[in-house]
């Protein structure tokens, strides 16, 4: 299979590395040069349960660089910048291409809806750590899995193709026609690990070092799914705990994305994790006190960041 992967940051390398190293055809695709011409120069430095090696079977370029329609585009980039990075590749989007996006957050396929259609959109999740060390060069220590399905809810051939490659690339994928429900757990579990780890600078397991970590990520995981139920979405509570208490457990060292945005000057994802459920729960006339704190305290945290980036001049 043809395999593009749209935004080669730490899980978008992770999910190349691996998928590369199971046989498919992958191409990387990012702005970030110094990262690409690592992998270019000595391949990608890959560190995993299973060990460290280097895969060097992969194509990487820019968006301008890369000509051919893949089979499956993985967007992985941030979902503020999903509509910017798919106008970048929209030459590369065939008419037979499927769009599969694992990002975080709510209103991916909104954004992914106006390049492809929704027989052609797979959503899904994916609980997967990943963090990129340096250019060339990620590691994910636990394990994950991915949950997807197409957009529209149709079991398509092209559902099981995707299923079965990401599976014997060892990453544990299933087709669920629940979907919505994972992936509003998935927001529950981000906007609480997430933003705690933004504005603590704790590392996931470091949460777990007193009650009141376990307890603050429980709390935030109860307001994000009486969201969802109230919607209709039938998302699992106690099970998205024990997803929270198994990361707290086994992620060790694992900074999330969110800390790792604040840690390089980037702003976050906050407003489509944290900021999509308070603003769906004012809607609805419910009260998400700790998920609305954590939005305000990362947002304060993003502005201090910018703020000191502009007296440093740093753009």
């Amino acid at each position: 299979m043809k395999i593009a992967i749209l935004g080669a940051g730490a899980m978008g390398s992770l999910f190349g590395g691996l998928l590369a190293e199971a046989g498919q055809a992958v191409t990387l695709i990012d702005i970030n040069e110094a990262h690409l011409g690592a992998i270019r120069e000595g391949g990608l430095r890959l560190e995993t349960d299973s060990g460290q090696r280097r895969v060097t079977s992969m194509k990487v370029g820019r968006p301008g660089e890369v000509t051919e329609a893949p089979d499956l585009l993985v967007v992985f980039t941030k979902t503020l910048h999903t509509t910017a990075a798919l106008d970048g590749v929209r030459s590369l989007i065939g008419p037979m291409t499927q769009v599969l996006s694992l990002q975080n957050g709510l209103g991916n396929v909104e954004a992914i809806g106006a390049f492809v259609p929704k027989e052609r959109t797979l959503i899904g999740v994916t609980t997967w750590p990943a963090d990129l060390v340096g250019p060339g060069h990620v590691h994910s220590h636990g394990q994950g899995a991915i949950r997807l399905m197409s957009a529209d809810g149709v079991q398509r051939p092209a559902v099981a193709e995707v299923v079965a490659a990401l599976s014997a690339a060892g990453l544990r994928c299933e087709a669920d026609a629940t979907v919505w429900a994972a992936i509003w757990e998935k927001v529950a579990f981000n906007a609480a690990l997430n933003s705690l780890c933004a504005v603590t600078g704790c590392s996931v397991d470091q949460l777990g070092a007193v009650d009141d970590g376990t307890s603050m990520a429980f709390a935030i995981v109860s307001e994000v799914v009486a969201v969802a139920r109230a919607l209709g979405i039938e998302a699992n509570a106690a099970k998205c705990q024990a997803n929270v208490s198994h990361a707290i457990a086994t992620h060790a060292g694992h900074k999330p994305s969110m800390l790792q945005d604040m840690l390089a000057g980037r702003r976050t994802e906050v407003e489509s994790i944290n900021g999509a459920v308070v603003s769906r729960a004012k809607t609805l006339g419910l009260a998400v006190p700790h998920t609305q704190v954590l939005l305000g305290l990362v947002r304060l945290k993003e502005q201090q960041i910018a703020a000191t980036r502009r007296v440093a001049g740093v753009h």
